[in-house]
């Protein structure tokens, strides 16, 4: 499974917003035709632009992001569409995903708790699974992260044990493994360790990169990629349809021999 990241401007009310909620949709629908047209397999929409983020995401955020997922689900042409509401607002992003058809959420912190620059981040997992089943939307797959980037935990724990509560005691249908930072890679070693924990599809969700993904196919069921796919390698602005075509090529040939 290869998916890839698009990453919105800063949306109406945070700190540096800029454009209308209906030109970031736009910027946002041009993406998902870069990312369907490349050969992806799936896209994830997030307000990476609003940092610094809130623990949970206020009104016009949850509305303006709505309107961004909208626009996506149309331009994608039925692949899968996945929300994440930055940084832990795992309520809204199925709120999100009900409204506008989306196939998973991300859930950076799922279960356990982490601190953060938000301070303590609390993983939700029982309000959000019963949430869930109360919008009827048990079809809506939860993506979560496992020893989550931009985080510490508060006492020292093995990474396949959490992963393990992940999976057993959060019911997440795939875990994530990411590096320290955005874009930064991940540890191939713990990422090994995880998908030996667990018997759901274990992603890499930062980092990767063309160069890395021959490596990475030994260890992971799939990639979601966001920095790498743009123009200058970094994270924010739009998607560069050259490094697009290229990643989702080296990806088949990769995990075709992985």
């Amino acid at each position: 499974m290869l998916t890839g990241v698009i990453h919105l401007p800063p949306l109406p009310g945070s700190p540096r917003a800029e454009l209308p909620a209906r030109e970031i949709a736009k910027l946002a629908a041009r993406d998902a035709r870069v990312l369907v047209s490349s050969g992806f397999d799936a896209v994830i929409v997030e307000n990476f632009g609003d940092a610094p983020f809130q623990k949970l995401a206020d009104k016009v955020t949850v509305s303006a992001l709505t309107v961004a997922a909208l626009a996506v689900r149309e331009a994608s042409l039925g692949k899968r569409l996945g929300i994440n509401v930055l940084r832990n607002d795992a309520e809204a992003a199925l709120a999100i995903a009900v409204a506008a058809g989306a196939d998973f959420v991300r859930v950076n912190v799922h279960t356990g708790a982490r601190v953060t620059d938000q301070g303590l981040v609390e993983g939700r997992a029982g309000e959000t699974l019963r949430l869930r089943r109360a919008l009827g939307a048990t079809d809506v797959g939860i993506w979560a992260d496992v020893d989550v980037k931009h985080s510490a935990p508060l006492t020292p724990r093995a990474v396949p044990d959490e992963a393990q509560d992940v999976e057993a005691r959060g019911l997440a249908s795939v875990v994530l493994v990411t590096g320290e930072g955005t874009g930064r890679p991940v540890d191939l070693a713990r990422l090994e360790a995880v998908r030996r924990a667990v018997t759901v599809p274990v992603y890499v969700a930062s980092g990767a990169t063309v160069d890395s993904l021959s490596a990475l196919a030994g260890a992971a069921d799939g990639i979601i990629v966001g920095s790498a796919l743009r123009a200058d390698g970094r994270a924010g602005g739009p998607v560069d349809e050259v490094r697009a075509k290229s990643f989702a090529e080296a990806f088949r040939r990769a995990f075709a021999k992985g």
